[in-house]
């Protein structure tokens, strides 16, 4: 396949094949909801990526788990198969590149799951992810530092408890929007005909400060969540090595936000 020149290099694979039974299982909170996971999935995928389909079905599964957080970045580098992803965008498609060096991957491919910010496998390889989310549990690689988001009339309070700083890296507290559910009817490219459900499409994500160890609020207008054309929204505590994403110390998610 002739791929544009990029680095590191795009590739393609073939996964676990799964079916959409999975999407009309999922069930969609309503109201506004905070939890604390224990786990965090980052799913790098396309609306125009054939393999994609079962991984988007697993995160839907995944995402409806009160212990894990699971994201949708949507990437556009395959939007020139015919089809532009309704949900991609460049910065999805950054965040992707700059784990592959903070992973010590030579590709960036679709699907792509990044487990605690610390491994990454097959997107739809449900037996692997959960794996990998126990072993980081039981390692003690898990989420370790308390992280909180609550909201209260307008206003959405980000808190980070005490907890142990690891030395030599920057410790980012940041914030993705997410829409909790999107059907795209797919009109071209390799899912044409197809009319595929996604969930927790992250549609931004903004730095909201670095944490030195110690306890730490802020507070943000609520209105933010529907700039970003969201109805939730995640924080995540996570490691910054040379600039790009490491691993995730804390996380918390808010759902049920109103979109406007």
């Amino acid at each position: 396949m002739d791929v544009r020149p990029a680095a590191p290099a795009i590739a393609r694979r073939t996964f676990l094949a799964g079916t959409a039974a999975g999407f009309a299982a999922a069930a969609w909170p309503a109201g506004a909801a905070a939890s604390r996971p224990t786990g965090v999935i980052e799913l790098f995928t396309s609306q125009g990526c054939s393999s994609c389909p079962p991984a988007d079905a697993a995160l839907v599964d995944f995402a409806a788990d009160p212990d894990v957080l699971a994201l949708g970045y949507h990437v556009d580098y395959w939007d020139y198969l015919g089809w532009k992803d309704t949900l991609a965008s460049p910065e999805n498609t950054a965040r992707q590149r700059a784990y592959a060096k903070t992973l010590g991957s030579r590709t960036v491919y679709t699907p792509q799951a990044v487990i605690n910010g610390r491994a990454h496998m097959n997107g739809g390889d449900r037996r692997a992810i959960r794996s990998a989310l126990r072993t980081h549990r039981a390692s003690g690689d898990g989420l370790s530092v308390p992280v909180s988001v609550d909201v209260t009339n307008d206003r959405l309070s980000v808190s980070v408890g005490d907890g142990r700083k690891p030395a030599g890296a920057d410790t980012l507290l940041t914030i993705a929007y997410f829409r909790q559910r999107s059907a795209v009817e797919i009109e071209r490219g390799e899912n044409a005909g197809r009319t595929l459900v996604y969930a927790n499409a992250v549609t931004a994500q903004r730095t909201l400060g670095m944490w030195d160890g110690g306890p730490m609020s802020i507070d943000l207008p609520k209105s933010k969540v529907a700039e970003h054309a969201a109805d939730g929204c995640a924080v995540l505590l996570q490691m910054a090595i040379d600039g790009a994403p490491g691993p995730v110390l804390g996380a918390a998610n808010l759902t049920g936000l109103e979109r406007a």
